[in-house]
């Protein structure tokens, strides 16, 4: 099942990349492993899959302690990162996509400055204002970059949002727009030496319109694994 999940969302993907004219290894597919066994990252991986997200630190680290370093899986961290679960994810290879405060990024600092690596992060962006939903404001955003591009142990590659669950993935294309323009508009202020390019946006209900708006990373689980049991 899951190989074939794979093959549906890969062809949906590809025809999302011909219709914004874009070539296909310009957008990453994250398969979204939370809350599912090792047996199903495996299958996964058998199938081709090479990058998987996690949303709980202890769990991303239990399953890349697990997983032979041999079968070259890359790790994403998704999910809301509390400070003191950063030591989970410093120094294991992993992009940590929830970079939303600026405490939060001086911890990955600290302790990235102390294990003497480079950690890769994304600023999360809570686009569409939702009081449900973490990551700095739109207003707060250039605040919180500003203060990134100060840590020399952060790589910042880029943004990341979370957009409201939607029936219609139409009436999220606004989002996904708006945190592309402001990726636009951070890279215009000559903020940082280096561009900004990655835009982690769109999940399994309107991963399609992200990839035609931008999207470089599109984070998919249920289209893939099936539907998730949180009562397990």
């Amino acid at each position: 099942m899951i190989a074939e999940n794979l093959r549906i969302v890969e062809e949906k993907i590809e025809a999302a990349c011909r219709r914004a004219g874009r070539e296909r290894p310009s957008v990453t597919l994250i398969a979204v492993s939370k809350t599912k066994p090792l047996e199903a990252v495996l299958e996964a991986a058998a199938a081709g899959q090479k990058d998987f997200g996690e949303n709980k630190a202890q769990e991303l680290k239990a399953k890349q302690d697990e997983i032979p370093a041999s079968l070259g899986l890359r790790w994403h961290f998704i999910g809301n990162l509390q400070k003191n679960k950063v030591k989970y994810l410093v120094g294991r290879n992993i992009l940590i996509h929830s970079v939303s405060s600026a405490e939060l990024a001086h911890e990955i600092e600290r302790l990235s400055e102390k294990r003497e690596v480079i950690t890769e992060v994304l600023a999360e962006v809570n686009i569409a204002d939702e009081a449900t939903k973490h990551g700095v404001d739109r207003e707060g955003a250039l605040a919180l970059l500003t203060e990134m591009a100060t840590l020399p142990h952060l790589h910042l590659r880029g943004l990341m949002a979370i957009a409201p669950p939607v029936e219609d993935p139409e009436e999220n294309r606004k989002y996904f727009i708006a945190l592309r323009e402001l990726m636009d508009q951070v890279n215009a202020s000559g903020l940082f030496p280096h561009p900004l390019t990655e835009l982690s946006m769109g999940m399994s209900g309107d991963y399609e319109v992200a990839i035609e708006e931008g999207a470089t990373f599109v984070r998919v689980g249920t289209a893939i694994f099936g539907e998730r049991n949180y009562a397990i």
